[in-house]
């Protein structure tokens, strides 16, 4: 049977034909080799969004500190990544270097949305700050509260080279203030970035048969694999990977020394001293090193050590400093048991951490007045 085809109009595989070169020209237009200032703009925000299950919960149906701080780190990657790949040159992928100060504000539960949205803040020549804030909702409610917030240091990686660190596409800020604060945040975390590097120190085996509510009777360790799933395109590995396996540490040194339900309260700032590669072993330690009446800060040090490389002895990868508090049935505080102190290095360490404690509680005071 012959079809009859009106005059002037195509068939339609010539239709689809040309509609698949349209959008290939389209495709190719919006690729980001010399895009301008709006589109670069643009490329400065991202969300995403993700429905709590039961196993990113603990027993008790609370959301675990590492599920939302991966979700934090895979949203900087993803904004951090395609803001640097605006400009020409080698394609490139952000790597984590900092994270700083993660305050957890309000729990997560099992069937809430987390929506986190990430914006870039600042850059400078080699590094870019990303600012993240993750609302929970309720979606049987309609209900949302501000669940957690942090801030987090990238520098851009070539995929060709990932020793070489590319250069950074500028950001327009709203004002010459706003690009001052940025910097003065930039040049404080680079000097305690270096700072930390110059204090890290081994973890000290427990004892065999230590005391309760000691440091060694709750001290734990987690030893880990890096496998595909955990790495990045260069094979190496996620920060936020990295920081799921700290968080799950912390908690479980936390549980042991109150053994009830424990949650992340806040986390001091991450470090990446080193990279991580695929085929390495983590060892993850956590430590008790302070005790508030009703908070634990606990310290978490990542040691890498390669299976094929003989060469490549154990290292220092990541430090961090985790804060949890004990929780009822009814999700409300609890008294922390005190910690008892054995050695010099326990006591400078509970000391160290008493310090922090009071200037974080005196920066949350400053906020607090300030927002009133």
């Amino acid at each position: 049977m012959q079809c009859f085809r009106p005059r002037g109009k195509k068939p339609a595989r010539e239709t689809e034909k040309t509609a698949v070169v349209e959008e290939r020209q389209q495709l190719s237009q919006s690729q980001p080799v010399g895009r301008d200032d709006n589109e670069v703009q643009q490329a400065s925000k991202y969300q995403l969004s993700r429905l709590m299950r039961p196993d990113d919960s603990n027993l008790a149906g609370n959301v675990h500190g590492g599920i939302i701080l991966k979700m934090i780190e895979e949203a900087g990657c993803i904004i951090g990544t395609r803001h640097c790949n605006v400009q020409n040159g080698d394609r490139c992928l952000a790597a984590l270097v900092r994270v700083e100060k993660t305050e957890f504000l309000s729990p997560m539960f099992i069937g809430e949305v987390a929506h986190v949205t990430a914006e870039i803040t600042f850059t400078s020549k080699h590094s870019l700050e990303v600012q993240v804030k993750v609302i929970g909702e309720n979606v049987l409610t309609g209900a949302k509260k501000l669940a957690s917030k942090a801030a987090l240091w990238y520098v851009p990686c070539s995929l060709k080279n990932v020793e070489k660190i590319m250069e950074v596409p500028p950001i327009k800020y709203a004002s010459a203030e706003q690009e001052e604060e940025g910097r003065k945040r930039y040049e404080a975390q680079k000097m305690e970035r270096m700072e930390t590097k110059a204090r890290i120190e081994e973890a000290v085996a427990p004892p065999a048969n230590p005391e309760q509510h000691t440091v060694g009777f709750s001290q734990s360790s987690l030893i880990h694999l890096v496998g595909p799933s955990d790495c990045t395109l260069h094979d190496y590995v996620h920060g936020g990977a990295t920081m799921k396996l700290m968080d799950e540490v912390a908690g479980i040194v936390a549980a042991r020394h109150c053994n009830t339900n424990i949650v992340t309260a806040s986390v001091d700032a991450i470090n990446f001293h080193r990279k991580i590669k695929k085929g390495c072993v983590l060892t993850v330690t956590g430590r008790l090193t302070f005790i508030s009446n009703k908070s634990m800060e606990i310290e978490v040090m990542v040691d890498a050590s390669s299976m094929v490389e003989a060469e490549m002895r154990k290292y220092r990868a990541v430090t961090a400093f985790f804060t949890y508090i004990s929780l009822d049935k009814d999700n409300k505080p609890l008294p922390v048991p005190s910690l008892k102190i054995e050695s010099e290095d326990e006591q400078r360490r509970f000391d160290e951490g008493k310090a922090r404690y009071l200037q974080n509680k005196a920066k949350r005071l400053s906020n607090n007045q300030g927002q009133q």
